[in-house]
């Protein structure tokens, strides 16, 4: 297996895990030529601003992944 079938493997497993927590309003995996990373994006929309819920930062974590705050 190489290397980004295994980024899009872990991205797409912390997708499925923070779907279902209450704080997230939608979550999108995108490829990397759609996302301004040039690599696998998990992108996720919170339900409020005060900040990312630690259930869902844990599963960032555990998947190695890096969090990249967008401006509202």
């Amino acid at each position: 297996m190489n290397c980004s079938v295994k980024e899009r493997q872990g991205v797409r497993q912390v997708a499925r895990a923070i779907r279902e927590e209450v704080a997230i309003e939608s979550v999108n995996v995108l490829a990397p030529s759609a996302s301004q990373y040039d690599a696998w994006t998990l992108d996720a929309v919170l339900r409020s601003s005060e900040g990312v819920p630690p259930e869902v930062l844990r599963e960032l974590a555990l998947a190695g992944l890096t969090l990249q705050p967008t401006p509202s």
